[in-house]
């Protein structure tokens, strides 16, 4: 009997440290190995599709499992720096870029270049890959490009006689952006009427995208210049801030949350919104299929309304470095380090979910232009139609985006992260309000910069 009960102990020890483990690495004497993913709903469609993805990436590796765990936009971030807390977190994220200089300078961030084949990094365009870099390390691959821009209303446009069109492929300045916000105040179109020129959204997550969309406009492309100095103590950032005054003194601007201000554009209310972003453009149109259906489905009080793709304005005689949002898919580790094996097994997982078949029907419904050849040669199975000029504008867009800038150091990045989140939004949002003046807020973001890199670690000019 003591023989059995040793017996049976040490088949409870050796099951339980079986659990223990978890299932990302089973690794067990089958040779399976299952990769866990944290994904939000990156398309409208997509968490529908969950079973699909995960049954497809079998099928593609017959000794490798993907488990997609859900999460919202909204907590997928806690839920994730949770998971990482407690030492268990999966084993790919969905994250935006700059999230890589956060999780590298914590260290749970894995590098993956040493895992992916030269066919699996040459199928990604240069620009957004580099996204995913920090030093020389690649820690992830991204799953679409997209460019922050305005969105129009296209009947007041034309109502003002703005050459949109030459526009969209070249480009305009703040002042001729800010003529035409102002003009746009009033106008009237065959079902509504303007009650703004331009409702931009800088509440809550979207405080800081008015700096970040108009600032790489304005000769500021990074929080760093090429010698590692932070750059928004320049006087270029202070002519950001006034361009904000400059809109408030005109009487046609408003800030909203991003719901607002979009449910606003579809009622007519404004010629511009911001951020614009691709699928805006699909989304005005499923609305206008609603509109003219007679179902009531479309939103309250909304019109039929054509959405143009316009560039943000340039400043300060500054090249054109349009701003743009690289999500894609993180590898994570937890308290123990993975085997090289696991590590291989993230990155294709990785690779699977970036590329082909799965990047191509992500971005057909996002209105994104392709970034990976295997995603464009799968692109007929996903067809979409785009207005032929606001694909034009996409592709100037794309062609004029600020670079990635691998080379600054993760701490670094950090830190600008903490200076953003506890002194610049604040102080901005007490812009919005009329609290602070322009010069103040910049004064006040210069010093509290200086504290933290140095007057030689600072530009001041």
């Amino acid at each position: 009997m003591k023989r059995l009960f040793c017996v049976f102990l040490v088949l409870v020890v050796i099951v339980s440290s079986m659990f223990a483990t978890g299932t990302k690495e089973t690794a067990a004497n089958d040779g399976t190995d299952t990769i866990t993913a944290l994904l939000p709903p990156i398309t409208n469609n997509f968490l529908s599709r969950i079973d699909e993805v995960e049954a497809a990436f079998h099928e593609a590796y017959p000794d490798l499992y993907l488990e997609i765990e859900a999460a919202s936009w909204d907590d997928r971030i806690e839920k994730l720096d949770t998971m990482i807390n407690a030492g268990t977190p999966p084993d790919i994220a969905f994250l935006g870029s700059e999230y890589v200089a956060k999780y590298v300078d914590m260290g749970v961030a894995v590098d993956i270049s040493d895992y992916l084949t030269d066919d699996m990094v040459n199928d990604f365009q240069a620009a957004p890959l580099n996204y995913l870099r920090s030093g020389d390390g690649l820690y992830g691959l991204p799953a679409y490009m997209e460019i922050h821009g305005l969105g129009a209303n296209k009947e007041y446009l034309e109502k003002l006689g703005v050459d949109y069109k030459s526009i969209q492929t070249s480009g305009w300045t703040f002042e001729e952006f800010l003529d035409v916000v102002a003009s746009g105040k009033g106008i009237t179109g065959a079902n509504s009427t303007s009650e703004y020129g331009l409702i931009w959204a800088t509440s809550g997550s979207t405080t800081r995208n008015y700096i970040d969309i108009f600032g790489k406009n304005a000769g500021l492309p990074s929080e760093f210049d090429e010698n590692l100095k932070y750059t928004l103590t320049s006087n270029k950032f202070l002519e950001v801030l006034k361009s904000v005054e400059a809109l408030m003194d005109n009487g046609a601007f408003m800030n909203a949350s991003a719901g607002e201000r979009w449910n606003m554009f579809l009622a007519g209310k404004t010629v511009f919104t911001g951020k614009g972003l691709a699928n805006f453009e699909n989304s005005a149109k499923i609305n206008n299929e609603k509109i003219a259906s007679g179902n009531g489905d479309q939103v309250a009080d909304s019109v039929p309304v054509d959405y143009v793709v316009m560039p943000v304005p340039t400043m300060n005689d500054a090249d054109p470095a349009y701003y743009c949002v690289v999500d894609g898919y993180l590898a994570f580790r937890g308290k123990n380090a993975p085997t090289q094996e696991h590590v291989q097994n993230i990155a294709k997982a990785i690779y699977f979910l970036a590329s082909g078949e799965n990047a191509a029907q992500i971005n057909a419904e996002l209105f994104a232009i392709n970034i990976t050849s295997s995603a464009e040669e799968a692109a007929s199975k996903y067809p979409y139609e785009r207005d032929a000029d606001n694909l034009a504008a996409n592709m100037y867009l794309m062609a004029n985006v600020a670079p990635a800038r691998p080379d600054i150091p993760a701490e670094l990045s950090a830190e600008a992260t903490k200076l953003m989140d506890t002194v610049i939004i604040p102080k901005f949002q007490a812009l919005l309000a009329r609290e602070v003046s322009a010069e103040e807020m910049f004064e006040e973001v210069r010093k509290e910069a200086i504290k933290r890199f140095g007057e030689d670690g600072c530009v001041l000019d």
